[in-house]
């Protein structure tokens, strides 16, 4: 149930000690909240009667890249087979895994999953949805069964969702025949059209919904295909993934004698709607290149470590001027703070130094908080900030929690990424509607009750 107070107007006040807005820290601010979004923003006062009171608020972040339904595979790829395991090994694991998943279980799964995430800062998702049709590979008999299911997630949950159906109709560069592993997945291109008209419906259901499309990679879409589909995208997020794996590099350069991102530059209309997922494996040209496109670079610190992948150039990438975002991706953890904190950490290995993206004489936290919270609004196409008509969603930190005795402004920020090893998130407010009290989900004090 909404526990935020409402006034006889249909507003919601909430009132914060300290609150992150764009401009920054700012203290005693009340935010007024109406049909889910925020209406007036006013600083240096104090609560009024009815208002909802928290201490310290930042914006809720988004999601960029998730597969919802790989939670329920966590823990279950960590046993080293006769030979070394890789992405490709780990890619069999999952195929097992998802062989036997029926539409109730992805509902299940992929609200569990977006109970973790809004429970630990993100209050938008992106879900790079590939997993589209029966064991057999059939068509259900509402070829958006699955994506329906992660609708009710999304609704279930009160997450918001940015529905991205993935295309995916080949096993390898040129076009070659797809795995049995693969058959749940496979779309011709008539195939998809219907099912791209059918996300936009569903995200028209949802408050702020968003939908747009994804070509899954250049090992699963052929040139002709590719041009084909990019149509549909209009004005809407087109997210790929691309060079994640060397072996990804190396086959490419085969098929087509240029490198995955340097494919794309040049062959496809790369700007600001695209996120290029991963990206792992640029050269320099490449990565100064793409950060030019105002492409957003969708990285997963976490599962990119759990994969093996290796290390994205943020370093030449951000001083290029490019954007990056984060996502959870195969979500064998979801944390928001833990992925920043992963980002940060993959860099201070790869260079040996400290405070890598942090710039001078800034905090790291919140540097990386940042633009975390600009490249996701922008790969999901949404608003985002705590800002007069955007989405009225918030998170309220756990002052109390000893971890952040002492501190303030950025110092929480730093602390909440380098230093807690517990949530620290007491309350997140998505759509202007309270989903999390007291570090938990109302999902799971109905369970409970």
């Amino acid at each position: 149930m909404d526990t935020t107070a409402r006034t006889a107007h249909g507003q919601a006040g909430l009132h914060f000690e300290s609150v992150l807005l764009p401009q920054g820290w700012v203290n005693d601010v009340r935010l007024v909240i109406a049909d889910g979004a925020f209406t007036h923003i006013e600083s240096g006062v104090a609560p009024i009667a009815g208002d909802e009171r928290a201490a310290v608020g930042v914006p809720g972040l988004a999601n960029l890249h998730s597969h919802a339904f790989q939670r329920g595979l966590s823990g279950l790829a960590e046993h080293r087979g006769r030979e070394a395991d890789s992405f490709w090994t780990w890619r069999e694991v999952m195929y097992r895994f998802l062989a036997h998943m029926s539409p109730e279980d992805v509902e299940a799964i992929t609200a569990q999953a977006y109970i973790e995430m809004l429970e630990s800062g993100f209050t938008r998702v992106g879900e790079f949805h590939y997993l589209h049709h029966d064991p057999s590979g059939a068509p259900y008999a509402d070829l958006a069964e699955m994506s329906r299911r992660i609708e009710a997630a999304a609704q279930r949950t009160g997450i918001a969702l940015t529905l991205l159906p993935v295309f995916y109709a080949h096993g390898g560069f040129g076009g070659a025949e797809p795995s049995a592993g693969q058959r749940r997945f496979l779309c011709d291109v008539d195939q998809y059209v219907r099912l791209v008209e059918a996300s936009r419906a569903i995200a028209a259901r949802l408050a702020d919904g968003r939908a747009g499309i994804a070509p899954h990679s250049l090992r699963a879409v052929t040139s002709d295909e590719l041009t084909a589909i990019l149509p549909l995208a209009g004005n809407s997020p087109i997210h790929v993934h691309a060079a994640e794996q060397v072996l990804e590099v190396e086959s490419c350069v085969a098929w087509s004698g240029k490198r995955p991102v340097e494919w794309l530059l040049d062959t496809a209309p790369i700007d600001a709607r695209w996120c290029l997922v991963h990206a792992t494996h640029m050269t320099l040209e490449e990565t100064t290149r793409l950060a030019r496109t105002g492409a957003v670079a969708g990285l997963c610190p976490i599962t990119e470590a759990n994969l093996g992948d290796g290390y994205f150039p943020a370093v030449t990438f951000r001083d290029a001027g490019g954007m990056f975002g984060i996502g959870t991706d195969s979500n064998v953890a979801i944390s928001a703070p833990n992925e920043l904190r992963a980002l940060e950490y993959g860099q201070r290995l790869q260079t040996r130094t400290r405070n890598v993206l942090g710039g001078a004489e800034r905090s790291t936290g919140r540097a990386l908080f940042e633009a975390a919270l600009r490249g996701g609004a922008r790969a999901l196409g949404a608003p985002a900030g705590i800002a007069v008509g955007a989405p009225a969603d918030v998170i309220a930190l756990d002052a109390d929690q000893l971890v952040f005795a002492g501190r303030s402004g950025d110092r929480l920020l730093d602390t909440w990424i380098f230093a807690s090893g517990s949530p620290c998130i007491d309350s997140v407010w998505r759509h202007g509607e309270k989903l999390v009290a007291g570090g938990r989900h109302r999902e799971r004090e109905l369970r409970s009750a």
